[in-house]
């Protein structure tokens, strides 16, 4: 089983694509190859490959890099399920993964996160879980954005290393990743790895 991850960025057309595409590869370099595991399409959307185990992560931390940019957002469907057609360029690949990914992605009204899978009760739950994080993920500033970027992609670091590292203080690190609902966020990619053995 793979994890197809189709996005968009939101609001693009409001900032050069030279502000925000660089951030945008970079995020997602950290789960594979360019064009094989991931590609960017039509100007602002994109396409990744990954493990199920790391697909809500991967999703989070693009949204945080994205949103380091005012007013920018993403809106990210993540479809779990077989990968049929195996072909060089992952817009060229198929399977259910990558229908599932695609139809979520047809259905994202106001919410810009959702996943589907072949179970409708691992969906129901996790989908739920996922608008409730939005509430507060959606309210991210530049800054929170920031320092939740680099909390998810340095998952060793304490407070105190994530600070040096941002040239921020350790309370305004505390502070910030106390008002994004850090380890709740932490808390809920715990709880969706646990709920995958029911696939």
């Amino acid at each position: 089983m793979i994890a197809i991850l189709t996005g968009d960025i939101k609001n693009s057309s409001e900032h050069k694509a030279s502000k925000w595409l660089p951030i945008l590869k970079e995020a997602l370099t950290h789960y594979g190859k360019e064009p094989k595991d991931w590609e960017i399409y039509r100007g602002d959307s994109f396409q990744l490959q990954t493990t199920p185990e790391n697909a809500l992560k991967a999703a989070i931390q693009i949204k945080a890099s994205i949103k380091q940019i005012r007013h920018l957002d993403v809106r990210i469907a993540i479809g779990l399920g077989e990968k049929n057609y195996d072909a060089p360029k992952i817009t060229e690949s198929n399977g259910p993964a990558f229908v599932n990914s695609g139809e979520c992605f047809e259905q994202l009204k106001k919410l810009n996160l959702a996943i589907k899978t072949a179970n409708e009760k691992f969906d129901g739950q996790i989908n739920l879980l996922l608008e409730l994080a939005l509430l507060t993920m959606d309210n991210w500033t530049p800054a929170i954005s920031k320092t939740v970027k680099c909390a998810l992609e340095n998952p060793k670091m304490n407070q105190k290393e994530l600070a040096s590292l941002l040239n921020k203080s350790q309370g305004n690190i505390s502070e910030e990743l106390n008002k994004a609902g850090f380890d709740e966020v932490q808390k809920m990619i715990h709880f969706y790895k646990t709920q995958l053995t029911q696939l």
